[in-house]
């Protein structure tokens, strides 16, 4: 009996020595494999080629629409089904801006962009409108290019029918205008 104790004993204490030194080897094999290694020259590359590209782009938007309430943060938004509302109810619109510049500060990279809108009815007269109405500022150690723009309209008077929201986009350190426009129809009301 003492000497079955023993064996296993021994057995347990070998077992854990080499699950010890295998725990070990995989520490060192994964730190070989880059656990905490610069990305590969490809992945720098691509980074590079992707900086390049956002630097010559005009300000555009990669999405726009109209949704169900405020989005809570950079592609969290519901498109709205439709875009029918009723006289006084809010108007959602969700963008994401692309394209747009970006100071330097001692390490620290800033964007700015206002926003201005013009509501039109079908024949293109102006409505309502109104510059710098919504300001998205931003800043941080990389450039933030995940920027998710919410902006709520509220309209009220408007007889049934269809109208354009024609919402623009000015950036501040790059100079770069663009904008969007997104038709709607105000329902009858009965």
């Amino acid at each position: 009996m003492l000497g079955r104790r023993a064996t296993r004993r021994i057995a347990s204490a070998v077992l854990i020595a080499t699950g010890t030194f295998a725990g070990a080897l995989s520490v060192k094999a994964q730190s070989d494999d880059g656990l905490n290694a610069a990305p590969s020259p490809a992945f720098t590359e691509a980074l590079d080629a992707y900086d390049r590209a956002w630097d010559a782009s005009g300000l555009a938007f990669s999405v726009y629409t109209f949704t169900e309430g405020s989005g809570s943060g950079y592609g969290q938004y519901q498109p709205k089904s439709d875009a029918v509302i009723a006289d006084g109810e809010a108007l959602s619109v969700y963008a994401e801006p692309v394209g747009y510049g970006f100071t330097e500060n001692g390490g620290t990279y800033s964007y700015e962009l206002t926003a201005s809108f013009k509501l039109l009815n079908m024949s293109g007269q102006v409505l309502a409108e109104q510059d710098n109405f919504a300001v998205f500022t931003g800043s941080g150690r990389s450039k933030q290019r995940e920027l998710g723009a919410n902006l709520s309209f509220q309209f009220s008077g408007l007889p049934a029918g269809d109208y354009k929201l024609e919402t623009g986009f000015r950036d501040e350190i790059g100079g770069k205008q663009s904008g969007f426009t997104l038709p709607f129809t105000v329902r009858a009301t009965n």
